[in-house]
């Protein structure tokens, strides 16, 4: 290849696309904008239900998921004593149970507490976003007097 046929071949794709970047996603339906601000919304009541079922789910999960251990326990000593295998599996299954347990707890605890700190997070948000706001509008008016007079 010739070094005018490079330069050639360059200036025509530079000509075809932009430098910009496209992301591939699908067309918007009948070719409208899609709304200002995105399309995905919540509300501090949706955030809070979220984080409470999430506080509700750990809270009895930590009560009532327990309740099975003493007797499985006990149940899976008497099998091994006895000399059935079924006994350490008993004991295999609740050790699981437990690791399974923990690890839904926290999960749950997680959730809960990323409620509470979004919550906040969006509060400070909008305290911050008002404050923004207002002051330019309180410049607007310091400029609308100005050229009044």
């Amino acid at each position: 290849m010739a070094w005018d046929e490079w330069e050639q071949l360059k200036t025509e794709a530079a000509e075809k696309s932009s430098t910009a970047m496209q992301l591939n996603r699908v067309p918007d339906e009948g070719g409208a904008p899609p709304p200002p601000g995105g399309d995905l919304k919540v509300s501090q009541q949706d955030l809070a239900a979220v984080g409470d079922a999430a506080f509700r789910l750990f809270d009895n999960l930590g009560k009532y998921g327990r309740d099975a251990w003493s007797v499985s326990q006990t149940a899976a000593k008497d099998l091994s004593t006895q000399g059935f295998a079924l006994g350490g599996a008993l004991d295999h299954v609740q050790e699981r149970w437990e690791k399974q347990l923990k690890t839904l707890l926290d999960a749950c605890a997680h959730i809960s507490n990323h409620m509470d700190f979004t919550q906040g997070a969006h509060a400070g948000d909008e305290y911050y976003i008002y404050g923004v706001v207002s002051s330019i509008a309180t410049l607007d008016e310091g400029f609308t007097e100005r050229t009044q007079r």
